[in-house]
């Protein structure tokens, strides 16, 4: 299964970051749809958080972990 992940930092503390899932993976997306589909998601994200800043994004399987 394919997940959307964010990685996003606080921008009164650029130091503080966290990773977020947008899509669900049980939605059974495949890479390209994840891909093709991301930017209107990501928007959706950052305009309802306004405190934080998108550093990266990627389409990725279910439960990878990334090092921030």
């Amino acid at each position: 299964m394919i997940e959307l992940v964010v990685a996003v930092c606080l921008l009164e503390d650029p130091s503080r970051c966290k990773e977020v899932a947008l899509v669900n993976p049980e939605e059974g997306m495949t890479s390209m749809q994840c891909m093709m589909g991301a930017m209107p998601e990501i928007a959706q994200w950052v305009d309802t958080h306004p405190r934080w800043q998108m550093k990266s994004w990627s389409c990725r399987k279910a439960g990878t972990v990334a090092n921030l």
